[in-house]
Order: structure tokens, then C-alpha cells, then sequence
């Protein structure tokens, strides 16, 4: 008991630095090797088995953190990176915004307003399968979607709040927050994504889309807002006319790496196997060939690469030392014993895993809505989810997907997340009353995600 009051004291700290701004990957670092001081300190626990040990318990807190560095930048960070880096790219050629206006021209043709609001929802959380960023994909539609809507009578707020939502699943082998999920159940990201994800979001993404029609237009009536159909995104003209000029086939290029993914699996050729990173780099080289023949030019062709190196090692500053620190936290948890306390004290109470799958998705929300970030608790809470699952003998996956979902849903309704305070810059619109627009359509997709997951596992 002793242990997990101390953890809770420890957490409460990491909580209110992380709240005052500190940077989170110091935090949650300093915040687990803390515990593990504390856990060798008390003889709570130990830092590493005795077969992994350095010989010096002192010394093994910082094996813990290399071998972790060693592990999640050789695997799972590589993988983070080679699709950041894709991204980039497709983002630096124009093929990511090319695939954005191939998919809005056909909503150009109705002409009801919020139907094509609910629609561009749709939209948006199917082109996130291809471009995983949600600020990205978030300023793409800014200036592609946005003038449109609001051409069409839509308010300005009310686009950039169904804007601000379209990433909200992180959805698809891209996602950073996908693939940490799978690895961590054991699981290829192609299963993870197309058993678990796909079932659970159809039903999600049209609870959202459904409640964005109706909260929306409720918002815009009760504003008394009245559209003049002159309005338009200053700069929209100036990207749709620089937009132009790429090829339309290059809307096939973020699509491709999906594609090998899904191609090369037990779905449709099972003989082969192809993982993200190398589908990714299969891309890369395609779209290098596009360039060469587009640009018929060698060398500036050979120099845009840096951009998909500069986007990994981006990547690798943020997000992968972002996981380590995460897990280093949660190990600090583990070695003080206070996840053992937690599920033998909800054992005793006679909680079931339906519970603990409730608690482990309410601080996950909780934290993403606080932090601003989807990625943050996730990549912190995530690594403790098999434990859990394990002793209420469940498997880790019906854990992790709910979890998965609450950190990218939770993060949609925070005022000082990423993509809300980008988008709401270009729409000259607060970010405080976006969130406000967000909040029902969010709170209806985490209540579908957690009965969804019930109903369906």
C-alpha cells in the first residue's frame, strides 16, 4: 500500500508539471526513474530481473532506459519514423493534397450544407488512414474543404470544428498510436487494423458524422448565424491555383504503402509478408520515379530525400523519445508495485476486466484532454495495459483498442492540442469555442467506441 500511495504522490507531481507546460518527455523520465529510486529505496521492487541486471540496481534504472532507446528505436520507432518521413514527402510533391481535392470535388455537386459537413467528416477520417497527421491533414482541409463548406452556408466555426475531429480515430498502419497498440498486443498492425479497428470505427465515424450534421447546425441557429456566401479562406485561392499545377495521378501515391500492407497479408496473398516500414520506403521509391519523370531532373529530385530524412529525425525527437519516457514511467509504476495494489485491490472489490477496461480508458481521456496530446498518455499507460489484461484474463488487445481510441477522441476536445490551435489560426475563430462544437460529437464517439468494443469482443 505503501507503494502505490507513493506512486500516486509521484503521478500527482508529473501531472501538475506536465499541466505548468513542462516538456513532457523530461517529465515523464524523471517522473519514472523517480519511482524506481523510491521502489529500490522502500525494497518495493526491483528495476530488472537478475538475468538482465547490470549488477548494480543503481546502474540497472539507466539499462532499463538504453535497452528501451535500443529496443523502441530499432522496432517501433523506425517504423514511427519511416511513415512521418512518407508523410513529409507526399505533403513537400503536393500527392497528399492532390488526394484531398480528388476526394471533395464530388461534394462540390450537393447542395445542403450540413449533409456535406457530415459527409467531409467522413471524408476527413478516411484520408487520415493516409495521412497520419492530424495537424497536417487538419491544414489540408483548411484550405481545400473549409471554402467550400462555408461557401455552402456553413459557419466558419462549425467547419473548423468538424475539421478539428477528422483525425480524431487514428486510424490505419500510419498511426503512430495504431502501431504502438498492435506491437504492445502482440499483434501485426494489418490485423490490429482491419479485426479490430475497422468493426469498431464504422460505427464510431457515423456517430460522429450524425452528431456533427445536428450539433452544427443546432450551434449556427443558436448563433443566429447567417450566411453571406461571399466568405473565403484568404490564401485558399492562392493554394488551389499552386495546387493545380500537380498531377492528378499523384493522388494514387499516399495510397500505395496501405495498399502493399493490406495486399501482402493474410487477407488477400498471405505468401508474403510486407510491414510497414518497407511498404513505406516501397512508396518512397515510387514517388521518387513519378518526380524523376515529372521534374526530369536528377539532382533536384535526389536532394527532395532530405525531406523524408528530415521528417524521421523529426519524428525521433518528439514521438520516440515521447514512448521512451512513456514506458519508463510505466515501469517506474510497475517496479513500485502499484499495478499489482491496483488490480489486486479491484480483485478484491469484485471488479471484472469490464471495469478495469472503463478505468484504464478514463485516465487515458482524461490525460489526453489535460495534455493536449493524443499521444502522451498513450505511449505513458499503454505499456501497463497486457499486465492488466493478463490478470483479469483477458486479452490486451480488447484494452488497448478502447485506450487507443480515447487518446486521438479525448484530444479532439482540448483547446491547446495541435491541430485545434492550428486550424482555428487560419479560421480566425477561438480555439476555446471550436472545442466547445466538439465536445458532444466526441463524448457520443467514446461512448460508441467503449460499447462497440463490448459488443463486438
Amino acid at each position: 500500500m505503501l507503494g502505490l500511495i507513493l506512486a500516486i504522490l509521484v503521478t500527482i507531481l508529473v501531472a501538475r508539471m506536465v499541466l505548468k507546460k513542462y516538456k513532457p518527455q523530461a517529465t515523464l523520465m524523471f517522473g519514472g526513474i523517480l519511482l524506481m529510486v523510491i521502489a529500490v529505496a522502500i525494497g518495493a521492487g526491483t528495476v530488472l530481473p537478475e538475468g538482465k541486471s547490470t549488477g548494480l540496481v543503481w546502474f540497472d534504472i539507466f539499462e532499463f532506459i538504453k535497452a528501451t532507446f535500443s529496443n523502441r528505436g530499432a522496432g517501433l520507432g523506425l517504423l514511427i519514423m519511416s511513415v512521418a518521413g512518407f508523410a513529409k514527402y507526399m505533403e513537400h510533391i503536393g500527392a497528399s493534397g492532390s488526394l484531398v481535392r480528388l476526394v471533395i470535388k464530388p461534394m462540390q455537386k450537393l447542395n445542403s450544407p450540413y449533409l456535406v459537413l457530415a459527409l467531409g467528416y467522413l471524408i476527413g477520417q478516411l484520408l487520415n488512414i493516409f495521412i497520419p497527421s492530424a495537424s497536417g491533414l487538419g491544414v489540408i482541409l483548411m484550405v481545400t474543404m473549409f471554402p467550400l463548406l462555408v461557401k455552402l452556408g456553413v459557419s466558419p466555426l462549425a467547419a473548423t470544428a468538424m475539421i478539428g475531429t477528422s483525425a480524431a480515430l487514428d486510424l490505419g498502419p500510419a498511426s503512430g498510436n495504431a502501431n504502438l497498440a498492435a506491437e504492445t498486443a502482440g499483434m501485426d498492425v494489418s490485423v490490429y487494423f482491419v479485426d479490430y479497428q475497422i468493426p469498431v470505427a464504422i460505427a464510431v465515424v457515423l456517430v460522429i458524422a450524425v452528431l456533427h450534421y445536428f450539433v452544427q447546425k443546432w450551434f449556427d441557429k443558436k448563433d443566429g448565424y447567417i450566411s453571406n456566401n461571399k466568405e473565403e479562406l484568404e490564401g485558399g485561392s492562392a493554394f488551389e491555383k499552386e495546387e493545380s499545377k500537380i498531377p492528378a495521378i499523384y493522388a494514387i501515391l499516399p495510397i500505395i504503402p496501405l495498399l502493399f500492407i493490406l495486399i501482402f497479408s493474410r487477407f488477400v496473398i498471405p505468401g508474403i509478408n510486407m510491414n510497414v516500414i518497407t511498404a513505406m520506403l516501397i512508396g518512397l521509391f515510387i514517388s521518387l520515379i513519378f518526380e524523376l519523370i515529372r521534374h526530369k531532373n536528377v539532382k533536384k529530385v535526389f536532394e527532395s530525400i532530405q525531406i523524408f530524412f528530415d521528417g524521421m529525425g523529426v519524428q525521433f525527437a518528439t514521438v520516440v523519445t515521447l514512448i521512451v519516457a512513456g514506458q519508463t514511467f510505466a515501469h517506474g509504476l510497475k517496479s513500485i508495485g502499484a499495478i499489482d495494489t491496483i488490480i489486486e485491490a479491484a480483485q478484491s472489490a469484485g471488479f471484472g476486466a469490464g471495469i478495469m477496461i472503463l478505468v484504464m480508458t478514463a485516465i487515458i481521456a482524461v490525460s489526453a484532454v489535460l495534455m493536449g496530446s493524443g499521444n502522451a498518455p498513450f505511449f505513458a499507460f499503454a505499456a501497463l495495459a497486457p499486465d492488466v489484461a493478463a490478470k483479469m484474463s483477458i486479452p490486451a488487445v480488447l484494452m488497448l483498442l478502447p485506450m487507443q481510441f480515447a487518446a486521438g477522441i479525448a484530444r479532439s476536445v482540448s483547446p491547446i492540442t495541435a491541430v485545434i490551435i492550428a486550424i482555428s489560426g487560419i479560421s480566425n475563430v477561438s480555439p476555446v469555442d471550436i472545442v466547445k462544437r466538439t465536445v458532444i460529437p466526441m463524448l457520443g464517439a467514446l461512448l460508441t467506441t467503449i460499447i462497440m468494443n463490448f459488443i463486438l469482443f
